[in-house]
């Protein structure tokens, strides 16, 4: 078997996908020239792997071949190249102190900047403390379903979703630590023919509690009230209303995303939960409480533009509590803003002849027909723009519950 067939000098020049083989299993992988990297490729109980050795950038030639002869020595004595590293970096792990704890904050730092909001983050967190509480300072790789039960069982029947969402977060560590070769084997936290068989199914003990929201007979009244109180907020909850939208769009929008002219709304996708920019119509009556909050330099005060609904903080958006205390202080403590969203999509169902699949992209919702969601590429912009015009005007007008139908005029309802 011929080896060495590959120079130091040659290996900078290999520029041009492919794979170039120095020979005794080792290769160079190129796939563009900023991206190549060394494998060494092999056979052990009749099932060819191939092993990562590093990037060309960091790993010579003649290191690549020390390394490759350190595997081949491996293989002939019946070990596994790629098991040994991972037990060797389990066991450094051990060594290290490499805890559950200190796996957790690498996790967060590696993926929380690509989560949406601080609410996520905090939330991570703030679970995940309630393991830390137990074997946080335990050696990741020593972690077993006896600590994972220690955690979840004693909230598992009483605080069913918060502990449905540590379990998952304690596997997505675990997992983590796994994929860094700082421990080895199944998931103790795994639910699916796991844990499933140790805790009663979720289902089975807790209902989900959906948002709280108002009757949409309602509605009318509970606007009258609101347009009478005044600050940013409620002119955040009025505009929250009026568009049907969450309130993390609201809070976060910004007058670069606003075109007055055409009455439109554009939340980019990075704002949105299912990740793709949405395109918001506004009723007359939502303009109108925009105009209401026009960049406030313009109306002498000094503060930056960019948020449509600013905080008492310079530079800083509305508070993420701020509608949900204006509710309470309304006297209405048992609802929620996102209730509002039910609302709206309750009077779409009951009292309009709007279709299903308008009321849906009005809130946003991705289809659950994967073959209709393909073929649908527009967004019904102006049937929505329709539905949000009938929904500012029985917002705006106190009438008897049932007598609004899509499509007629104050006028012919009032008849």
């Amino acid at each position: 078997m011929a080896v060495n067939k590959l120079t130091a000098l040659g290996v900078k020049r290999l520029v041009h996908p492919g794979r170039y083989g120095d020979g005794g299993g080792l290769w160079l992988q190129v796939r563009s020239a900023d991206q190549r990297s060394w494998l060494f490729r092999y056979a052990l109980h009749g099932k060819a792997r191939q092993m990562g050795l590093g990037p060309l950038v960091d790993v010579s030639l003649a290191e690549a071949r020390e390394a490759a002869g350190a595997c081949r020595r491996l293989v002939r004595e019946g070990m596994d190249p790629i098991e040994k590293r991972r037990t060797d970096r389990i066991g450094a792990a051990t060594a290290q102190g490499m805890t559950f704890r200190d796996v957790a904050a690498r996790y967060l730092a590696a993926n929380e900047g690509a989560w949406r909001n601080e609410k996520h983050r905090y939330q991570w967190r703030h679970t995940l403390e309630v393991a830390h509480a137990v074997f946080g300072a335990r050696p990741v790789a020593a972690i077993a379903t006896g600590d994972v039960i220690a955690v979840l069982e004693p909230i598992w029947q009483v605080k069913t979703e918060t502990a449905k969402r540590l379990r998952g977060r304690i596997e997505t560590v675990l997992d983590y630590a796994t994929a860094q070769g700082w421990r080895s084997g199944d998931n103790p936290a795994r639910w699916r023919g796991h844990l499933s068989n140790i805790l009663p199914s979720p289902k089975r003990i807790a209902q989900v509690e959906h948002y709280a929201a108002l009757p949409w007979p309602k509605i009318a009244e509970f606007m009258m009230a609101l347009q009478a109180e005044s600050g940013i907020a409620a002119r955040a909850l009025e505009f929250t209303v009026l568009t049907a939208a969450r309130t993390g769009e609201t809070l976060g929008a910004t007058w670069p995303e606003i075109d007055l002219g055409a009455a439109l709304w554009t939340v980019p996708a990075a704002r949105m939960k299912a990740g793709k920019e949405h395109r918001v119509p506004l009723s007359p009556a939502a303009v109108a409480v925009l105009r209401k909050m026009l960049p406030l330099p313009l109306r002498g005060t000094g503060r930056g533009p960019d948020w449509v609904f600013p905080g008492a903080r310079a530079g800083k958006a509305l508070s993420n509590m701020s509608m949900n205390m204006l509710v309470r202080r309304m006297g209405q403590g048992g609802l929620t803003v996102h209730g509002f969203r039910s609302c709206f999509r309750d009077w779409c169902a009951e009292a309009t002849a709007h279709s299903r699949e308008v009321a849906e992209q009005a809130l946003a919702h991705l289809l659950s027909d994967k073959v209709e969601a393909a073929y649908r590429r527009g967004d019904l912009l102006e049937k929505r723009r329709g539905l949000m015009e009938d929904w500012a005007e029985f917002c705006g007008t106190a009438r008897a519950p049932g007598k609004r139908e899509a499509g007629l005029s104050s006028a012919e309802v009032m008849t």
